[in-house]
């Protein structure tokens, strides 16, 4: 299945029914009096999160939603059928915006959560609604209400613990396969990773989510590279774990471009609490390790932990500082099932 991360969607409610003008006609009864229905109230659209989806991709192939329009009324007081319903199944994490992309409608963050997107039309009122002591045969009846149009856009933000920050080639799909089942695309050329990854990890009895999104490279806020829209995906992280490549001469250098394009993708993302890691340090020997640790605690004026996903060393002490930085009721606590005795057989 492809990711898709962003859609467009065309909504409209339907319509409510027209009233019914009608009157009583029966033999012998010389007073019918009115007797026209009102009209059924049109179809709604709902956006609702449902479990099993992890992308956008069913809305690149249908993006117009149209609620069924209400029945008009009819005569011997019968109200119009109301219309079906309409309902937009999106994944958990998925964010409603209007056609302007900046008004947020809904924040679709939790599992079984249903959001109004467009109310249908009320009906109309039959002539039997406006019989009076003084009009006892009206001749007028509503039309119903019309429906709703809206454009809307779908942005799915990754529901994730962990959010794994670093230019292209610092080591993060290889410290996801490392650390959980997850088996993101590995290779020795920049950009390997085109969509986010999601991957369970777990150390000391808990288990927790990690995000790993595509490389970030200078200018990624005006479009370069793959531009800085996956940033989305860890804006509900509670920690951004920030990799950098220990083989590489610049890695001041390499530490200050991701800062400040956090900085310039704008919100709190820059402020959420970071752990940085030297990464790849197998291929170091101790003196290239001591001086590529120097250089970055200094850039990044904090402590600086070392590790490498590729022979494992030192990614159990990153994950127990992650751990720390997450709130207790994030984290998912592994449930041990001791093996029940084989039924006893004569």
């Amino acid at each position: 299945m492809k990711f898709l991360d962003l859609a467009k969607v065309y909504i409209r409610s339907g319509g409510g029914g027209g009233g019914c003008v009608s009157f009583r006609r029966e033999k012998f009864i010389e007073y019918g009096g009115p007797d026209g229905g009102d009209g059924g109230n049109g179809g709604s659209v709902w956006a609702e999160t449902v479990d099993g989806l992890n992308t956008l991709i069913d809305f690149r192939y249908q993006q117009h939603f149209f609620a069924k329009s209400g029945q008009p009324g009819m005569g011997r007081q019968r109200t119009g059928y109301t219309g079906d319903d309409i309902v937009l199944r999106v994944p958990v994490g998925t964010e409603i915006l209007d056609e302007d992309m900046e008004t947020v409608v809904a924040d679709m963050t939790e599992l079984g959560q249903r959001v109004l997107l467009a109310k249908g039309g009320n009906g109309g009122f039959g002539n039997l609604h406006f019989k009076t002591s003084v009009n006892q045969a009206p001749r007028r009846a509503n039309p119903g209400q019309e429906g709703v149009e809206r454009t809307l856009w779908l942005r799915l933000k990754l529901i994730a613990d962990v959010g794994l920050l670093g230019l292209p080639n610092a080591g993060k799909s290889t410290f996801l396969a490392a650390t959980s089942n997850a088996r993101p695309k590995i290779a020795d050329y920049p950009f390997t990773t085109l969509h986010p990854n999601l991957g369970v990890v777990g150390v000391d009895e808990v288990e927790f989510v990690v995000a790993d999104i595509p490389g970030l490279i200078g200018g990624a806020s005006e479009g370069k590279g793959l531009g800085d829209l996956f940033l989305g995906h860890v804006e509900r992280c509670a920690v951004l774990l920030h990799l950098i490549d220990g083989t590489s001469d610049t890695i001041a250098e390499d530490y200050h471009t991701i800062i400040n394009e956090l900085e310039l993708y704008g919100g709190d993302l820059a402020d959420k609490p970071r752990v940085t890691a030297l990464n790849k340090i197998d291929a170091l020997d101790d003196e290239e390790r001591a001086a590529a640790c120097a250089e970055l605690e200094e850039a990044s004026g904090g402590p600086v932990l070392m590790m490498s996903g590729v022979s494992r060393e030192g990614v159990v002490d990153v994950l127990r500082t992650l751990r720390t930085q997450i709130d207790d009721d994030r984290l998912r606590h592994k449930i041990t099932t001791e093996e029940e005795p084989a039924p006893w057989q004569p």
